[in-house]
């Protein structure tokens, strides 16, 4: 059984910074395609970044350059390393293996002054 518990949300002013961590079990992350959504307050959930299985990172083209993708194999976890952050990332992040279907509960972060 796939589980995912993410960490590391909370409030901070715009240009902050952030590092969301998403612990995995059942899978390796090293050997899935894993992926970050977020959601904002009445908007539909959306693909923020995502690697592949090779390690190749995709980002949305709203956080490009600010947003770093990556994982940690001997400690299974993924990470969203977030930079030069704009009230506009506010929303819950979510970590995902879609192939799985298997998603976290998500955390919230908050961008305001």
């Amino acid at each position: 059984q796939v589980q995912l518990v993410e960490s590391g949300g909370g409030l901070v002013q715009p240009g902050g910074s952030l590092r969301l961590s998403c612990a995995a079990s059942g899978i390796t992350v090293r050997s899935v395609a894993m992926a970050w959504y977020r959601q904002a307050p009445g908007k539909q959930r959306e693909l923020v970044a995502d690697i592949t299985s090779g390690g190749r990172p995709n980002y949305v083209d709203s956080v490009k350059g600010r947003f770093t993708i990556s994982r940690d194999p001997p400690k299974n976890t993924l990470y969203l390393q977030m930079n030069s952050l704009k009230p506009d990332d506010t929303a819950v992040y979510y970590c995902t293996v879609l192939i799985y279907n298997a998603w976290g509960q998500g955390t919230q972060v908050t961008v305001s002054a």
